[in-house]
């Protein structure tokens, strides 16, 4: 439990950011939307011309940012041009968190029926009538206080989502006060997988089938503790059916990929873990998509475009990106992998319990 004085330090380090502007150039168009909004949020669209029935994925800023800044960093609405898919992107008012972070850890807001989460829920469903978006077809993903959000949202409504990605996020319902938040945040106290799984269950009364998830985590991130992106993998596993050890391990020189695949073959659950990345999304400008900058970093890798492929909105890998990572595939699951990786993951298994 962090002391008093703990606290007020983290929180000094989430004040209001002199970099945030709430008139600044966007390519989005501001989303007035009818139903319910008890989580008092904000939102934004981008539609492409020309598109009928499009695919939606809703996109989650993390602290400190705005809507319009993840955009243009991110390059979403750039690849929704090309791919033929709409943009739903929530945004935090400073009135409810003064540093524009999704309230992730109130339970009040993270909680299905209820708070921020009913309000996005709110906004895609607007969405799909308005535009006439394929409701099979809607996606999820965010970054840090976002990607914990979009945690809590494939947690509160996984009928509504086909797959979703975190990027540097939590699991759903592992905090609900400020301290638990930051405690959760530095890898402190997580819950043990059956706790992770038995609260996906309770979440909503969903029977299945459920969304893919994609995993994303920096390994020199000190914001949020590389033990969460693990701690998700152990939360989703559990209504998939699937074991603690992947079934497909992929090492190179920018990044770890780790594979769990359901009895169909398809890939269910995906973690990449990218060597040296601190606190932030995944981007190569360099693809054209995406922009560096504070918690858009440059990395060589582009998780905008692996997330929309990941989420079947287009095909074929971009060609520059897996040259540069010269990545290598390790065997499929029944061979023995060697790695560094694979050891460590072994051992903390067996800590727990989960391999003998």
């Amino acid at each position: 439990m962090p002391s008093l004085a703990d606290t007020i330090h983290r929180l000094s380090q989430f004040r209001l950011d002199p970099l945030l502007d709430d008139n600044e150039e966007t390519r989005l168009t501001p989303f007035s939307f009818s139903g319910a909004n008890p989580g008092q949020l904000k939102a934004w669209s981008y539609v492409p011309d020309v598109v009928r029935r499009p695919p939606l994925v809703v996109v989650l800023h993390g602290c400190k940012q705005t809507a319009a800044r993840y955009d243009r960093g991110s390059g979403w609405s750039r690849l929704a041009d090309e791919a033929g898919f709409a943009l739903l992107f929530p945004e935090q008012q400073r009135q409810n968190n003064p540093s524009r972070c999704f309230n992730w850890f109130m339970e009040a807001d993270a909680t299905r029926g209820a708070g921020e989460v009913a309000s996005i829920r709110s906004m895609i469903d607007e969405m799909i009538r308005t535009q006439d978006i394929d409701s099979r077809r809607i996606y999820v993903t965010g970054l840090s206080a976002g990607g914990a959000m979009a945690s809590a949202l494939l947690a509160a409504y996984p009928e509504l989502f086909a797959s979703g990605a975190v990027i540097a996020g939590l699991p759903s319902g592992v905090a609900s006060t400020i301290p638990q938040a930051f405690d959760r945040m530095r890898g402190h106290g997580l819950p043990s997988a059956p706790d992770l799984q038995a609260h996906l269950s309770a979440a909503s009364p969903h029977p299945g089938p459920w969304p893919t998830v994609s995993v994303w985590q920096g390994t020199a991130d000190k914001t949020v503790a590389e033990s969460n992106a693990m701690a998700i993998v152990d939360q989703w596993r559990g209504v998939h059916g699937l074991g603690p050890r992947p079934d497909r391990l992929e090492e190179g020189p920018l990044r770890t990929r780790m594979v769990w695949k359901d009895r169909t073959g398809r890939e269910a659950i995906t973690l990449h873990l990218i060597q040296g990345m601190e606190h932030g999304t995944p981007l190569d400008p360099a693809s054209g998509f995406g922009e560096a900058g504070p918690y858009m970093l440059d990395v060589g890798i582009s998780s905008t475009l692996e997330i929309a492929r990941s989420f079947e909105l287009i095909k074929g890998p971009p060609r520059r990106q897996a040259a540069r990572e010269g990545s290598k595939h390790a065997p499929q699951a029944g061979a023995q992998v060697i790695s560094r990786v694979q050891r460590t993951i072994e051992s903390a298994l067996r800590s727990a319990g989960l391999l003998r």
